[in-house]
Order: structure tokens, then sequence, then C-alpha cells
């Protein structure tokens, strides 16, 4: 195969269901170099170990990163160890506090090894970036300050935007994608992923490498993941996320639940067309299948598709093993009892789920929190969870 054959088949895979890519004129240039010179590209994509556990969303850039494993490049997993440690840097994010080098370390462990089950540990390099940030002097920061202007930082558009409505901007701010930028130049990226939200920070590491005498790296964004809700993007705080550490069968239930708009983009954006079929359902239920055989397995993703089957296709609910839950004897509100099964992963999501008239209880809707479970029966959330109410 010629070498201009070659480089326009890495193109053609890797542009697949990408947004945006500055430029591709560049890629290809690179790509063609790593022919010639037999030198993987280094590509980069940065986390923030902020929370320990990763979802769906987080996949739609794991798949793309795990392609150029595919192609033979290097992935340079950039750990935000030092950044987490500073917290939420508008400081409008209550959630986001700062957070202890003990627990940065736990969340960056199991954040790894969850990244894992998509990325090639052999192709991947894990990089902390206090490595170098612990090391930065005032005359470091200095130079690296020094690279860029205000009026560039300004072009950011929630920047601009806050800056009319006179909602302050704190220094801290402005220094955050000089930062993602200068670990771009520590290891010297040819590519660095992003979702469509970073595209002004990685834009911002094009131009740091340049002032450092490298070549900019390219820039790929990728589409934001929609969550269950359909409205928003996943996110764990708005419980509308699938986690990739849950239950086989919460992730199978999950995904059946989404609404065939939002199955289809899922299709679109994980390049999974060739799963579409005639009927909807089928669709939904192969899509189903793929996400719990990517975390589980093959033969996981079977036996829940006939678990499934067997419950809501053929109606069988006496062939369901639904876990049990034990009340007291005056009963217990039903939003605890949501929390205290693990039905739900936050009160949030419980209630969102209340509204949209999602649970039942021995068949009755639900329609209040405080409600009181004070006998025995079946409480169904959505159209996937069951929860058998006994007696203590």
């Amino acid at each position: 195969m010629s070498l201009k054959k070659k480089i326009a088949e890495q193109l053609t895979s890797l542009k697949r269901n990408v947004v945006e890519i500055i430029s591709e004129e560049d890629l290809a240039a690179k790509i063609e170099n790593s022919f010639r010179t037999n030198i993987p590209l280094r590509v980069k994509a940065g986390f923030d170990p902020t929370a320990p556990d990763i979802h769906l969303g987080h996949i739609v850039l794991l798949k793309k990163l795990r392609r150029f494993q595919d192609l033979g490049h290097i992935v340079y997993f950039i750990v935000g160890d030092f950044t987490a440690r500073i917290g939420d840097p508008s400081g409008k994010n209550e959630t986001r506090p700062p957070l202890t080098k003990k627990q940065i370390m736990q969340n960056a462990k199991t954040y790894t090894d969850q990244a894992f089950k998509i990325l090639d540990r052999k192709k991947t390099k894990v990089v902390f970036n206090s490595k170098w940030f612990d090391k930065t002097t005032l005359e470091d920061l200095m130079v690296l300050l020094s690279n860029y202007t205000v009026a560039r930082l300004l072009e950011r558009d929630d920047f601009t935007l806050r800056m009319r409505e006179g909602k302050p901007i704190t220094m801290l701010e402005f220094l955050y994608p000089l930062m993602q930028g200068y670990d771009s130049v520590k290891i010297e990226a040819d590519i660095e992923l992003g979702g469509t939200d970073q595209k002004f920070n990685l834009i911002v590491g094009r131009r740091i490498q340049e002032a450092f005498g490298q070549s900019p790296q390219v820039i790929m964004t990728l589409p934001l993941l929609v969550g269950l809700d359909g409205v928003n993007k996943m996110s764990k705080s708005l419980g509308n996320y699938i986690g990739i550490q849950e239950k086989p069968s919460d992730i199978f239930g999950k995904t059946m639940s989404v609404s065939d708009e939002l199955m289809y983009q899922y299709l679109e954006i994980f390049d999974l067309m060739s799963l579409k079929k005639e009927h909807p359902k089928e669709t939904k239920t192969n899509l189903a299948c793929e996400f719990v055989a990517w975390f589980y397995g093959k033969d996981v993703a079977k036996e829940e598709k006939n678990k499934f089957e067997t419950i809501f296709s053929k109606k069988d609910l006496s062939a369901s093993d639904f876990p049990e839950y034990s009340i007291n004897s005056e009963g217990e509100r039903l939003l605890d009892i949501l929390i205290a099964s693990g039905l739900v992963a936050s009160k949030n999501e419980a209630r969102r789920l209340i509204k949209q008239k999602a649970l039942e209880f021995s068949g009755h809707k639900i329609l209040d929190e405080n409600s009181l479970i004070n006998k025995e029966g079946i409480l169904r959330v959505g159209k996937k969870k069951f929860l058998k109410i006994v007696s203590k």
C-alpha cells in the first residue's frame, strides 16, 4: 500500500464523528511524518480527578483515543492532580472544593482503572501534571504569562459575556487555559482531544506551544453526549448518566429507557450505526448489549438481554429475582428507601423521576417524595428497575 493511501486511511478513520479538526492539513502532515520516521504520534487528553467515577460521556473521548492507539500511536493520559488541589477556579461550583492529595490519588487510581476498560495499557502513558507544576518557579510562571495576551483570553465566549454583565473573573480562571497549554508543551503533544466545550483551551495550547518553539498541536473536538433526560449534557450531578461501573442490569436498563431520538444520537456519536435495525426496540436492545459488553464482556451482555426479554417482553415477572428492601413496622419515606436501596444515586435523581411520574408502588403512581411506604409490595422505578418491599 502506498504511503499516500495509508495516510488517507488513517485520516478517514480518525475524522469519523469528530466535530472539528484544526487543522486537517496539519494532521495529515503529522501522520505522514509518523510513517516516515516510524515514531508514533503523541496524543493528549486531560482529565481532572475531581471524582472517582466516569460515565458514558467520557467514553466518547476514550473511544477516539483508543482508535489512535489501534493505529499505532501513544496516548498521554494527563491527570490534572495539581489543578484539582486548587478546586473550581471560578468559585461558583460548590461541588468542586479543593481536594487533598490523598483524595486526588484515590480518585486518579479508580479513574485510570476504569479508563483502561477502553484504552490499551501498553500504549498509554499516565502523567500527573504536578510532575512539572510542583517545580514551577515564579520566574517560570512569568515567562508563561508573557506569552499570552488578555485580549486573546477575552475571546472566550463566557469571559466576554461575563465582562459585559459585570460579573467577576478571577485571575486564576485566566491562568487555567495557559496551564492546560503548558501541559502540552511539557509532553510535546502532537494532538489534543477534548469536547466541543474545550475548544478555546485547546487552541490556547497550540499558541503556547508555538511560543515555546514547538510545532502546534492539532486539536480535535468531539461531541458532548446528552444525558438520559434528553436535554442536558450527561452528568453525575444531574443524575442523567450511565456509569461504567454500574451493574450490568442498570446499564442495560438505563439504555433501554432512553428515547428513540436519543438512541439514534448515541449510535451516531459512538459510530454504531451498524447496530441499527428496522424496529427501534431491536436497535435499542443491540445498543444496550454493546454498552454492557464494553465493560463486562459479551457473555454478560447476552445474559442481560435474555433477562430483560424474559421480564419485559414476555411479561413474566415471576421469573425475576428482584432485590429486597426491609422496612420497619411504621414504614419509611419513599425518598429514604430509594437512596438506601441504591435504586438511585442521589436525591436529585429521585426527585427528577418523581416529577416525571416514573415511580409506582403496587401499580399506583407515586407523586410525592414524602410518601410513606408502610406495607409490602413491588416498587417500580421507571420501566426497568424493581424493588421488593418486605417487612422486617
